[in-house]
């Protein structure tokens, strides 16, 4: 089972049958946790912080438990290390995302970014090649900027 998992969630056969949506969600899942972990790895400091905010992210958004998000971010990682670039991730969310979900996947990207308090230029550039790839418009990459930043701001009075 776990070896079936595993080949789903790593994108092997990136075509699912037709009706077949457990996969795609699978691989939906997949393709937004590397996108954390790629915007987490972009400043050279995959810190713990920014680990668990991705976890309660991914929590709220999927209602997944802790041990099904560790084993995701697990085999995310291993697609993060193996992939060349973040189309692949890129357009899967592309695929099955509408305006709306894409944009509030902008903004959960931006809190990880400011889970440290502070823009590091690698990640500022990564960011923007995000929101290209996801083709949204520059005014809903700095929306969702400023209300992320706004929270991290609020959180620390």
């Amino acid at each position: 089972m776990f070896g079936q998992l595993k080949k789903v969630l790593l994108m092997e056969g990136t075509d699912p049958a037709p009706g077949n949506t457990g996969n795609q969600n699978k691989r939906i899942k997949m393709a937004t946790a590397a996108l954390f972990i790629e915007i987490a790895k972009a400043d050279g400091n995959f810190s713990e912080d920014e680990r668990k905010r991705i976890i309660d992210i991914m929590k709220s958004g999927y209602n997944l438990d802790e041990e099904y998000i560790e084993e995701l971010m697990a085999l995310s990682e291993e697609k993060v290390n193996e992939s060349i670039s973040i189309y692949e991730f890129a357009s899967i969310i592309n695929e099955n995302f509408n305006n709306n979900e894409k944009t509030e996947l902008m903004t959960n990207l931006w809190r990880v970014i400011y889970q440290d308090g502070r823009l590091d230029m690698n990640e500022d550039r990564l960011i923007k090649i995000i929101g290209a790839t996801l083709n949204l418009d520059h005014k809903e990459i700095i929306n969702s900027k400023l209300l992320a930043k706004h929270e991290t701001d609020q959180n620390k009075e």
